[in-house]
């Protein structure tokens, strides 16, 4: 790949914030490309394009960090920047450039191939894919009284150079398309949503029909207008594959980063080796898998991406891990650095989390339950990771009675912990998928992630409805 700033400005820069007694310096380099189109009431609102570039630099002594950024690419600048960072994290910075820093040959990393650049496709196509979307959708019944379409794409070029010797980078690109269709009835609105997207370019929608996304989205809002009231207390849940993965990423997946563990904030520091969920439950985080909206071929410390197993059949075998804290462990990172942008200062975050597959099949884990719910998409949610208990809003959820769905039941809240969730889990699915892509937001950042699961059961969640 093309870097965006040549090695003997980088290696200047990284010499000079030596120089200044920083035990270790990173330059991160970004460029970003950013173009959507947005349709709302039949009307296109807007269509955008964007573009942000700059440099952040880190330096650190011991467990000291120091930060700074700049959007000029200016050698003066980029000086300016390692000085400020290198004052922060020794408490006194030299101007002058140390001895030259040799340049590292880091091993080749290989892009996912993106065989249609989204920036080389005519905006007209764009714009027709989103009418088409919000007519399909309002065809499907006449209750459809609002239609939001919205199509994204990225690109996303970085170049990471450190003191260590790390000389690499990454070019990334996603593309998004999501429908929400609004249903008005006797009793008011519902709202069903549907959302695709993949780290691909705009062959996307070679693999999907936009018009067949715009049906689903509208046919779940009319399905939701006869649901029944969500009942409430405990009882046995069975979530559906995809968009439940949300579940694992906040309840559990948060709790599994390290930094989080040093602070004491989750619920599972200290217990590696230890029994923590049912057998039948493997955790993994995989930055490496093909296309997903959290792949990467190397993270934003410049670490290669990779398959991590957090939980293998119930016991803990490990944490997610950054550049600065597997440093002070004298360990290798799990290539969970990430970071929003440039701007930003890299920490320990999920790539694409899921669960791994079981052997039974939907319907035989559906038949074990005499009265429940089934969740087939969970909302957002919320996690103390300290504790492990978390509550979700279900977005699309119907009763289970006598081993089959029956009614679909109005927006609730499923609620419950973590770490007491994880051992109440008795039957997993054959029928994995990953979900809708997300964004994970920690400490002020986003950054994309992907998650999954099969179908799973848990044996006791409380659900927060309204029917007595």
């Amino acid at each position: 790949m093309t870097d965006l700033l040549s090695e003997e400005i980088v290696s200047e820069v990284l010499s000079a914030g030596r120089a200044a007694g920083a035990e270790f310096v990173e330059v991160f380099v970004e460029d970003v490309q950013r173009r959507s189109v947005n349709l709302d009431d039949q009307r296109i609102e807007n269509l955008t394009s964007s573009r942000d570039r700059g440099v952040g630099i880190r330096a650190i002594v011991g467990e000291r960090v120091g930060f700074a950024h700049t959007s000029d690419l200016a050698v003066a600048s980029l000086l300016d920047a390692v000085c400020t960072a290198a004052a922060a994290a020794v408490g006194v910075a030299d101007p002058h450039p140390g001895e030259p820093i040799p340049p590292h040959q880091s091993p080749p990393v290989s892009p996912p191939i993106v065989e249609q650049p989204p920036a080389a496709v005519d905006a007209g196509r764009k714009v027709a894919l989103v009418r088409a979307a919000d007519v399909e959708a309002r065809r499907i019944d006449p209750a459809i009284s609002q239609v939001s379409v919205r199509y994204a794409e990225s690109r996303r070029r970085i170049q990471i150079a450190n003191s260590d010797g790390v000389r690499t980078g990454d070019d990334q690109t996603r593309t998004l398309f999501s429908v929400s269709a609004v249903a008005t009835g006797d009793l008011g609105q519902q709202t069903g949503s549907e959302t695709v997207g993949n780290s691909i370019g705009f062959e996307l929608f070679d693999r999907h029909d936009v018009e067949r996304l715009a049906a689903r989205a509208a046919t779940r809002a009319i399905t939701k207008l006869r649901a029944r009231p969500a009942p409430s207390g405990t009882m046995t849940v069975v979530i559906g594959p995809g968009s439940g993965g949300v579940l694992f990423h906040e309840a559990c997946g948060h709790g599994l980063e390290a930094d989080l563990v040093k602070k004491g904030a989750s619920a599972f520091a200290g217990k590696i080796g230890q029994k923590v969920a049912s057998d039948l439950v493997t955790l993994v985080d995989d930055g490496t898998m093909a296309d997903e909206w959290g792949r990467c071929a190397v993270d934003d410390e410049g670490q290669p991406a990779a398959r991590n197993v957090l939980i293998e059949k119930g016991v803990l075998k490990s944490y997610m891990w950054d550049g600065l804290r597997s440093r002070a462990e004298g360990r290798r990172s799990s290539g969970n650095g990430r970071r929003q942008s440039y701007r930003h200062i890299p920490m320990v975050r999920m790539t694409n989390t899921y669960l791994a597959p079981g052997e039974q099949t939907p319907e035989e884990i559906i038949a074990g339950v005499d009265h429940g719910v089934y969740v087939a998409r969970l909302g957002g949610g919320q996690v103390n990771t300290a504790s492990g208990d978390f509550v979700f809003g279900m977005t699309e959820a119907y009763m289970i009675e006598d081993g089959r769905l029956t009614d679909p039941i109005r927006e609730g809240q499923l609620i419950g912990n973590g770490p007491s969730a994880l051992r109440m889990i008795d039957a997993v699915g054959n029928d994995f998928e990953m979900g809708p892509p997300g964004t994970c937001g920690k400490d002020g950042q986003g950054v994309p992630v992907g998650d999954g699961v099969p179908t799973l059961r848990v044996t006791a969640l409380t659900i927060g409805g309204t029917a007595a």
